[in-house]
């Protein structure tokens, strides 16, 4: 079994400090939740996330996908039409957050 401390040690690791925070951001939570069983296009992505402006939108995604976690496709036609969905490992990191973020709700909603 991991202890916090292995893990303590792991993330001293910068690549893997950067990923953590990647994935963690306010922002990064949201867009992997979000895109976890389904592909949007930009602004259907922007109308869903409450509050996101586009630069942190499109800075988000930028991250993400250079993370390997998000894929970004863009269709030959007028006007631009630009996919996002999760990779494998996106869709992994998003299995993950989801029972962290379900406990905050549960937590907020019973305090």
């Amino acid at each position: 079994m991991t202890t916090a401390r292995d893990l303590q040690l792991d993330t001293a690791c910068p690549d893997t400090r950067l990923l953590v925070e990647h994935v963690t951001s306010k922002w990064g939570v949201l867009v992997l939740l979000t895109l976890h069983d389904r592909t949007l296009r930009w602004s259907e992505l922007k109308r869903e996330i409450a509050g996101v402006s586009e630069k942190m939108l499109i800075q988000t995604l930028q991250v993400l996908e250079a993370d390997g976690l998000v894929l970004r496709t863009a269709l030959p036609v007028v006007p631009p039409h630009v996919e996002y969905a999760l990779t494998e490992d996106g869709r992994t990191a998003a299995a993950l957050l989801a029972p962290l973020v379900h406990w905050a709700q549960h937590r907020v909603q019973a305090g």
